[in-house]
């Protein structure tokens, strides 16, 4: 059936065992010195040991925030991988594993998928392929391979085996992400049953209740179960970023800014990781287009997010660092981005180079567009690839604010076209659509909808 790993040398392989484990359930081991921690322990145990190199750089990969592009060091790193992925001793599998990584580094993610599914038919219970599949499919905005991906191996599992209630978790967000939300429900409570410290489980019940209206179910659920998942320190922000939107879609603006201020941001700015980093842009884009006053704020987020303006490796990541560029009213570094983006469309390779093309570069002139008070302008970009966004990857909820901001931009706009735009739009894309065009639509005359009836 093919265990979770057959290597050879003990002390390295509880070392990656720990890797696995601390990387399935979100969280850091303090007395292995977190992941990161465990990653070098790894590989400073046997430097020889390849799945020890394969881990490290796959987690290094699929965080973001770096790429062999810019950073000779990574590039490195993943030289070696491959060359000790050469030795006579190194399995089938093990080569698979070296090739996936190289792939997903040099921009090819797809292909770094197919690798890994081919590792998962003989070998079902290889957690390192599973997951590193599964977030894959997150960041290229594949939802039915997000939930297949562990519908596939659910039956070579069994509760009796570590890790298999993180699985619940896993499966339930595809389901998720596929719309089927009961079940998608019925599932992460089964991943809380097994350990309600699951903090993926307890995300998945946080995207069934933001995707079904249920926002103060969920605002009561994250206030409950908060000392259960806020050890979990690798999502725990995203998860109070739920907790936070929660609020913007009550109208409880001051408790969203109070998240942002205590938890939000001061995690973002400790960890630097990227997924914290857009969670922080994301929500105080969100505030801002409800009309409040963020005050100095995004000046940390700019300060966190600046040197990855040319990394341009995921557009989901660019499109928030912008964000994070206008809000803080740096113009320079704002044109930075979206010219780089271009050369990057022009030069690059891999799977974010078609995205980017296709759907980054007019994403991101939207965005600069609506800021700059060119409302018409950023609905003419967006409108087009408004069902293509998806491909940017992250979640239904993470991309509503796009949605929001073409409606916001459409009511915004002194085309009558683009008002009619609006008005046809509904909470079929997003339970927070009918919110905003409500809210917009508002201060108009009565004569005035009468003329853009429907």
């Amino acid at each position: 059936m093919g265990g979770l790993v057959e290597w050879v040398n003990p002390p390295a392989f509880q070392a990656g065992g720990r890797e696995r484990s601390q990387y399935v359930g979100w969280y850091d081991e303090e007395s292995l010195g977190g992941l990161e921690g465990t990653c070098v322990k790894t590989v400073e145990t046997d430097p020889n040991f390849v799945m020890g190199h394969v881990i490290k750089n796959g987690l290094e990969v699929l965080g973001t925030g770096r790429t062999i592009r810019l950073d000779q060091e990574l590039d490195k790193d993943i030289k070696k991988m491959v060359s000790l992925g050469k030795s006579k001793s190194v399995t089938d599998r093990e080569k698979k594993h070296v090739n996936a990584v190289r792939l997903w580094a040099e921009g090819e993610m797809t292909a770094a998928t197919h690798v890994w599914e081919d590792i998962l038919v003989t070998h079902p219970q290889d957690i390192l392929a599973l997951k590193f599949a599964h977030d894959s499919y997150f960041y290229l905005g594949y939802q039915p391979q997000c939930r297949d991906s562990i519908a596939r191996v659910l039956p070579s599992w069994n509760k009796r085996m570590p890790l298999y209630g993180y699985l619940l978790g896993m499966y339930a967000f595809g389901l998720e992400e596929c719309n089927h939300y009961q079940q998608a429900e019925v599932t992460a409570r089964q991943g809380l049953d097994i350990n309600r410290r699951d903090a993926w489980s307890t995300h998945a019940m946080a995207h069934v209740f933001e995707m079904q209206g249920r926002f103060e179910e969920g605002i009561n659920f994250m206030s409950n179960t908060e000392n259960d998942w806020n050890t979990c320190g690798m999502i725990a922000c995203h998860n109070y970023w739920h907790y936070g939107v929660y609020n913007i879609e009550k109208g409880t603006y001051d408790d969203a800014l109070g998240i942002f201020d205590s938890e939000i941001m001061k995690r973002a700015k400790t960890s630097g990781a990227l997924l914290d980093v857009v969670d922080a842009a994301s929500l105080l884009f969100r505030l801002q287009m409800e009309g409040v006053n963020v005050k100095d704020r995004w000046q940390d987020v700019f300060e966190s997010c600046q040197s990855h303006i040319e990394d341009h490796i995921i557009t989901f990541n660019d499109a928030h660092i912008l964000f994070a560029c206008l809000g803080s009213e740096k113009v320079e570094e704002s044109k930075r981005l979206i010219d780089t983006l271009k050369d990057f469309v022009r030069n690059g390779k891999g799977d974010n180079r078609r995205i980017s093309e296709e759907v980054g570069v007019p994403l991101c002139e939207g965005i600069l567009a609506y800021e700059n008070g060119e409302y018409a302008r950023a609905v003419d970009l967006m409108y087009p690839i408004r069902y293509r966004i998806i491909t940017i990857g992250g979640s239904h909820a993470q991309r509503d604010v796009f949605n929001q901001l073409l409606i916001q931009a459409a009511i915004k706009s002194t085309r009558k076209d683009h008002c009619k735009l609006a008005r046809k739009e509904n909470s079929v894309l997003s339970p927070g659509i009918e919110h905003v065009i409500s809210k917009f639509l508002v201060g108009q005359s009565t004569t005035e909808l009468k003329g853009n009836s429907l």
